[in-house]
């Protein structure tokens, strides 16, 4: 009887989860459109939306605020000791603060994406954000992107989802959201900064950019979004 407790705990915890909602995990590089059909999925889902993606350029703001070298581990694990990030789970607004500065609209820059890159090969800012993370995550019900959702923070998700893209695909979608903030951006470096980006992310050796061994692939290059939800929508159908 006791050798079968931890076993019959573990599946009362997955029925508790399942309940609440699944928590779904929508990994992959930067400019795919994870965000976008992410707080999508969760709205059609009546889920909560959480953009774990912001943090890490959340903590880039600072780091680039205070002049901190973002290879100096020592000052970045005591400015992340220091550094409270809180995220206002909106559906429709959702709001990133870091020491109580809502920074939402400043870290959505391709400065801030680069920044991001660089800070998350820390060790001290990842551990600093994963406890958040998955805290965020805990009680299902959640549609959660960034680059390594299902691979670290939950890789027992109960629907993993890997969203990529071709960078020139990326850089032209990249580009035409920064023209529409009336931003002065050239579409080669922002595709030159994308496969930079690629090869940071999938070249770190902590918590590297990769699709999780059960994760759907899905190549969004030739997709519009609505493509891709009802995609999403009729895996999440199938997971419930």
């Amino acid at each position: 009887m006791a050798a079968d407790a931890p076993g019959h705990a573990a599946r009362t915890n997955d029925m508790q989860r399942q309940s609440k909602g699944l928590v779904i995990a929508i990994d992959g590089p930067s400019g795919a459109g994870k965000s976008t059909v992410a707080r999508l999925l969760a709205q059609r889902l009546g889920y909560t939306y959480i953009d774990t993606g912001a943090m890490y350029p959340a903590i880039g703001w600072k780091v680039k605020r205070d002049g901190i070298d973002p290879a100096d581990e020592p000052r970045l694990a005591a400015l992340c000791a220091g550094t409270e990030v809180t995220i206002h789970l909106d559906q429709n607004d959702p709001r990133i603060l870091v020491d109580a500065i809502d920074v939402t609209g400043e870290i959505r820059t391709p400065e801030m994406g680069m920044m991001a890159s660089a800070v998350s090969k820390s060790p001290a800012v990842r551990a600093r954000l994963l406890g958040l993370q998955r805290e965020l995550g805990s009680h299902g019900g959640v549609v959660m992107d960034g680059r390594d959702i299902g691979t670290v923070v939950f890789p027992k998700a109960d629907l993993k989802l890997f969203l990529d893209a071709s960078p020139e695909e990326r850089g032209q979608r990249r580009y035409r959201e920064l023209r529409q903030k009336g931003m002065d951006v050239d579409l080669g470096r922002i595709t030159r900064e994308i496969r930079e980006r690629d090869c940071q992310d999938s070249g770190r050796e902590l918590a590297p950019l990769k699709a999780a061994a059960d994760a759907h692939l899905i190549d969004s290059s030739s997709m519009s979004i609505d493509e891709v939800l009802a995609f999403m929508m009729e895996l999440a159908g199938k997971r419930m």
